[in-house]
């Protein structure tokens, strides 16, 4: 017999909606089957894509990314975030915003046009999630978090420090938190990166913590590290799926060996909470490089975890 509440992206009467009953393989792709909304009034958080790969130096697709995070989402919708003792969307009035529109013909306006629209979206919601596209959808979604926040602690988790120069013209991937630093967007005194697996001489003054330290030390000592490192003050937390090795995520643009599973990944999350998470996403999925959807259902779960540090973080 059909039931008239399905699809609940677009039934559900609000972002309050259980979707625990609904079938994973079908329906509207929203972010864990969550209302598709861009009505401000009553969400906590709104789900944000932001389908923008213009900035890769290696393998493009993340422009896709939004779309397969969301579709392998529906798979962590049935039930509870294991191993969590509540459920996030019990917590919080989460609704799916849809994508940031990308106009690539305008490739130079794209990076305002980013900020603009998060920063619009912040206006009246206190909370987004952003899922990529490229990492450098983080730079310009930084700067819509600092306007209303002030400079922030940035949490990292990349195999990759992205704070290479270049001549300050750039969209690029790589150099974007080398201008967040400069720019006193990120303070590097409260900032960490997690995972890096590849060189760069000058940190900027941001603690790297490295996949070797990472893998040889317990997960405990790392997740001790990030929480001295960032306080009690306002942070934000960016995760590169690259931070994965490419044996739990090889649908990226740039992989690395070496890289962290995603049992230490999930554990670090977990570890964080309570932290003065007030921003956040997951970049550098590119479908079109991955297996069995292994690395869309990597993103949707950190994704997921991001939530759960938002229900946890402080009021």
């Amino acid at each position: 017999m059909t039931d008239p509440r399905k699809d609940y992206a677009f039934t559900a009467r609000d972002t309050w909606a259980t979707t625990h009953d609904e079938q994973m393989y079908s329906g509207a792709l929203s972010f864990c089957r969550r209302k598709l909304t861009r009505d401000p009034a009553g969400l906590d958080v709104a789900v944000m894509g932001v389908p923008f790969d213009t900035s890769v130096t290696n393998r493009p697709g993340t422009r896709f990314g939004p779309r397969g995070v969301r579709a392998a989402s529906s798979q962590l919708a049935w039930s509870r975030a294991w191993p969590s003792a509540f459920d996030p969307f019990e917590r919080l009035s989460v609704g799916d915003w849809g994508d940031i529109y990308i106009d690539a013909g305008h490739p130079q306006d794209v990076p305002d046009h980013i900020e603009a629209t998060i920063a619009g979206v912040l206006a009246e919601v206190p909370r987004v999630l952003l899922i990529g596209g490229d990492h450098f959808t983080t730079y310009p979604s930084l700067k819509a978090h600092v306007a209303k926040h002030g400079p922030l602690g940035m949490i990292q988790f990349d195999a990759h420090t992205d704070t290479w120069k270049d001549d300050g013209k750039r969209i690029d991937h790589g150099t974007m938190f080398y201008h967040a630093v400069k720019e006193g967007i990120i303070d590097p005194a409260r900032s960490i990166q997690v995972g890096i697996r590849t060189t760069n001489d000058d940190p900027m003054g941001i603690e790297i913590r490295d996949a070797i330290t990472v893998h040889e030390t317990p997960l405990a000592d790392t997740i001790a590290a990030i929480k001295a490192r960032v306080g009690d003050r306002p942070c934000y937390v960016t995760f590169d799926i690259d931070a994965l090795d490419p044996s739990c995520a090889p649908g990226t643009g740039t992989p690395v060996v070496g890289g962290l599973t995603t049992h230490q990944a999930m554990t670090i999350l977990r570890g964080l909470a309570g932290i003065n998470i007030v921003g956040g996403d997951v970049v550098e999925v590119s479908p079109a490089y991955d297996v069995a959807e292994i690395t869309s259902l990597a993103g949707a779960t950190v994704a997921l975890q991001l939530l759960c540090l938002y229900a946890e973080a402080p009021a």
